[in-house]
């Protein structure tokens, strides 16, 4: 049976070379390309490829070659003979300099009476305009005449993919490298370690892969939540696997042809249970199933990274490699002896400084084997050394920090680049971690912060979509959460600010949405979208809004969502409690009184909360409102109580007071308690609705 990745090569090529009549197009305003390309000059009329037009590639025979070896995996596609070159129509060259184009990732394609050519300075560049040539002939229209002179944005244009909470074998990996190339994306990033499993062969360490990569659940949040056990290699029931070094070296050659560099991630000095399971003189207690951290004082910490990094890098020969850096808790390195003399010795203040030293040492390590390091941003942490980059997902201010000391910087913040969030109405889609990031919100992001010089806005080198799997077991699941998403981030990635369009992007993708369920993807349905709660886009007025409320029991101050006035703004909540709308409470629960500055008649009273199980948000148990008319003596109204169902990962419930007999009441005050969930978890509210 045919490769399912070479199944969607062969549609593109069978599409691109049929000699089957299409559908007329006349004039293409707007390109079916996505992304969308820099400059665009259309023409008049259109052209259509012959099945006997064959492909002239003038190039280096190393890259000729390299060009015709991913045609080839479209289906046997000859290329024209020395005789037949003079009649060709379709010509692929490349030049010494092109007008218009800076970038060897650039390119010019025009398409004319006379034929087709596709013209770059580097190879990269003949690649993507062959991308853009299939994309026209893709939309099921004859090719319009027109010239596009196009190039890259950024040079880093990534997405990460997270094979340790899950494991994605190399087929799986090898049909989402088609996907990027299409989308002249140029980066995977592999999440090949953490806590659920070590993902690459390491010969010096057979325990990495004969134990360390197996665990006693196949899905991550019942092990997590449960044993966190791993188990031998070949026990029954076991869950994992592992890339083989040959594996490595198959999908680092695939991508290369398809101008994809694989960035290998390997953790430290923090999510690193299953080494120092496997090897626990790693860490600071030398006992297993206790640390997540490597002993930053012990020197065979250092002897262990650095076998394994040089195995790694013997592997991938990318220019970064990603050494992780982020959530280390360090709680051990305080207490523990080897730590506390490093500290002294190195003359360290504190764990942060010492983190730093750990990033530093292994940063000299990596740049003598003539690498780079890439790090989360939690490698700005006690001082950033000069070289790194900075992989900022705490907002922007990592890489803030990183730009202002003449470091570089990749933008993957969550709140934008986070692919395992909701895409739409959490109470319909398959579980996620929590969060909303509809395809508009992708789309909208600008990877360059406002306020930068443009010499630090050069220091931002590209943007990446991370897709964490704690809750994407499958690759059907995986691909659910990458599509339509990433379209969406390579427009960012590649194409300018200027000229960007939301309703014409979002129309071109739902056209690529069903080229690429054709393909075998399995995407979400954007056609069905629901869109952010309807309570979020039409907010209705009410009786409360502008006034003031008193606080009994204070909010948390990492969700105020506008502070004092949150709760009577008019402003309703969206799917998300990290939208800035969601005011948050812990542990005590909510306690607080409006005053409507005078007596009103009043009919109803509400408040709406939400439920997030897995980090801790939940409806509350009870809700009580009460009115007074001088703030001082109130009369209990209702208590409404509910119990909670935790077999539901998101829910949304309204608490309300209202007139049985449809008669108001005059009232000036109104209190609204809540009682948190007995667990004394989170409570998130969005407004005092009084009607």
């Amino acid at each position: 049976m045919a490769r399912f990745y070479g199944r969607i090569a062969l549609l593109v090529l069978l599409i691109l070379f049929s000699s089957l009549p299409t559908e007329s197009a006349a004039q293409v305003a707007d390109l079916p390309v996505i992304p969308r390309p820099k400059h665009v000059v259309p023409g008049s009329g259109v052209f259509r490829l012959r099945a006997s037009d064959k492909p002239v590639i003038d190039a280096p025979a190393e890259i000729r070659v390299r060009l015709s070896d991913y045609l080839k995996t479209c289906g046997s596609v000859p290329a024209a003979s020395d005789k037949e070159k003079s009649l060709s129509r379709l010509n692929i060259r490349l030049k010494d300099t092109l007008p218009g184009v800076s970038s060897p990732e650039g390119y010019v394609l025009r398409v004319s009476g006379k034929g087709i050519t596709i013209e770059a300075t580097g190879e990269a560049g003949l690649f993507y305009g062959l991308q853009t040539l299939l994309s026209l002939k893709e939309a099921g229209t004859e090719i319009p005449f027109v010239e596009i002179t196009d190039e890259p944005r950024f040079g880093y244009r990534g997405l990460m993919l997270d094979v340790s909470r899950h494991f994605f074998g190399k087929e799986v990996i090898k049909k989402e490298i088609d996907a990027m190339a299409r989308l002249k994306l140029n980066r995977l990033h592999l999440h090949l370690t953490d806590a659920a499993g070590w993902r690459i062969e390491i010969e010096k360490y057979p325990l990495l892969t004969d134990f360390a990569a197996w665990r006693d659940e196949a899905l991550w949040k019942k092990w997590w939540a449960g044993s966190r056990k791993y188990l031998p290699k070949g026990t029954p029931g076991a869950y994992g696997g592992y890339f083989s070094k040959e594996d490595i070296r198959e999908l680092v050659r695939y991508a290369r042809t398809r101008q994809i560099t694989i960035v290998p991630e390997i953790e430290l000095p923090g999510h690193s249970e299953e080494v120092l399971t496997a090897y626990p003189w790693l860490s600071c207690t030398h006992e297993p199933y206790k640390e997540a951290d490597f002993c930053a004082g012990n020197e065979e910490t250092f002897h262990f990274l650095e076998d394994v990094l040089t195995e790694v890098m013997e592997l991938f020969p990318s220019e970064y490699l990603h050494i992780g850096g982020d959530e280390a808790g360090k709680a051990s390195w305080k207490d523990c002896p080897l730590c506390r003399r490093r500290m002294e010795e190195e003359h360290l203040r504190d764990t942060d400084e010492l983190q730093s030293y750990f990033i530093r040492r292994v940063q000299e390590f990596v740049e003598k084997k003539g690498r780079k390091i890439i790090g989360w941003d939690e490698i700005t942490e006690g001082g950033l050394s000069h070289g790194a980059t900075v992989m900022t997902w705490r907002g922007t201010e990592g890489a803030l920090t990183a730009v202002k000391q003449g470091n570089n910087a990749i933008m993957t913040p969550g709140a934008f680049c986070y692919f395992d969030q909701y895409q739409d109405d959490p109470t319909r889609e398959p579980e996620a971690i929590g969060g909303y990031l509809p395809l508009e919100k992708v789309y909208a992001y600008d990877p360059v912060p406002s306020g930068l010089t443009p010499e630090e806005a050069e220091r931002i080198k590209g943007v990446q979509a991370n897709l964490w799997t704690e809750y994407v077991p499958t690759a059907a699941h995986l691909e659910y959460m990458l599509y339509p998403r990433l379209l969406a981030l390579s427009e960012i990635a590649w194409s300018p600010t200027e000229g960007k369009d939301y309703p014409s992007f979002r129309s071109k993708a739902l056209k690529a949405l069903t080229r690429l369920r054709a393909a075998g993807y399995r995407t979400f349905d954007l056609a069905k979208e629901v869109g952010n709660r309807t309570k979020a886009v039409s907010s209705e007025p009410h009786l409360a809004i502008g006034k003031r409320v008193t606080y009994a029991k204070p909010y948390a101050p990492q969700y105020e969502a506008g502070g004092g006035a949150a709760l009577t703004d008019g402003k309703r909540g969206g799917w998300s409690y990290s939208d800035g709308l969601w005011q948050g409470f812990i542990p005590s629960g909510i306690d607080v009184t409006v005053d409507l500055g005078k007596s009103m008649a009043v009919r109803e009273i509400s408040l709406d909360f939400m439920q997030v199980k897995d980090p801790g948000v939940f409806l509350p148990e009870e809700v009580t409102f009460y009115v007074s008319e001088d703030g001082k003596r109130f009369e209990k109204l209702t208590s409404v109580t509910h119990v909670t169902d935790e077999t539901r990962p998101v829910d949304y419930k309204t608490y309300s007071w209202v007139s049985e007999d449809g008669k108001p009441l005059i009232t000036r005050y109104i209190r609204c308690e809540a009682k948190p969930h007995k667990r004394g978890v989170w409570l998130f509210t969005d407004e005092i609705i009084v009607r």
